[in-house]
């Protein structure tokens, strides 16, 4: 878990790997399309997470023949989930390696999620304080799996790709990072996630 030596800027995408609130959002899923009169598919929608929503709306549409609407959709699933933000818990290995390296190293959080979803499930962790920069969906970067949110962040710290770490849970972020260049640590190598 710890980063490498040579580790200059620490990466985190948020949902899974710093907080523990993929149950929440596949719940908060479930609900917007069983709402719409769609068809929930739990491995479908796994398998999208650090998507931006309404990108993963469009590729439900496509594989399951619907015309869900992704601002609906995503709005009714965002409203699910701030009901019950509260229960967000931090990751604690992960968190941890924040605690030990917040004004050591510069860090931001990198996520395919709402900047209102991030900034919540931060704010309630009590996470919020310790990053230099946080981009999300919101910002106006093509998201993972294509580098440009990992390569927009390093920039952003002033750090030299090959020397960021980037801690991830999901495929798509994996992918991103080492088309980036960068340092990797696959949380699922260390903790159970959901």
């Amino acid at each position: 878990m710890q980063p490498d030596p040579k580790a200059r800027a620490l990466l985190f995408d948020c949902d899974g790997t710093l907080v523990d609130t993929m149950p929440l959002h596949l719940k908060a899923w479930e609900y917007a399309i069983n709402f719409y009169g769609y068809k929930f598919d739990y491995d479908f929608f796994f398998s999208k997470k650090g998507m931006p929503s309404k990108e993963i709306i469009r590729l439900y549409n496509k594989q399951f023949g619907t015309n869900a609407d992704p601002e609906k959709i995503v709005a009714a699933k965002n409203e699910f989930f701030k009901q019950y933000a509260d229960s967000i818990k931090p990751i604690d290995p992960v968190a941890s390696v924040v605690y030990e390296y917040h004004n050591k190293l510069p860090m931001a959080v990198v996520s395919g999620g709402s900047k209102d979803n991030v900034m919540q499930s931060l704010i309630v962790t009590g996470l919020d304080k310790y990053f230099d920069l946080i981009v999300t969906a919101d910002d106006n970067i093509k998201h993972k799996p294509a580098p440009d949110i990992f390569l927009y962040a390093a920039e952003k710290l002033t750090v030299e790709p090959e020397y960021c770490v980037v801690y991830e849970d999901g495929d798509f972020g994996v992918e991103a990072a080492k088309a980036a260049g960068m340092m990797i640590v696959d949380v699922r190598d260390f903790i159970e996630v959901e």
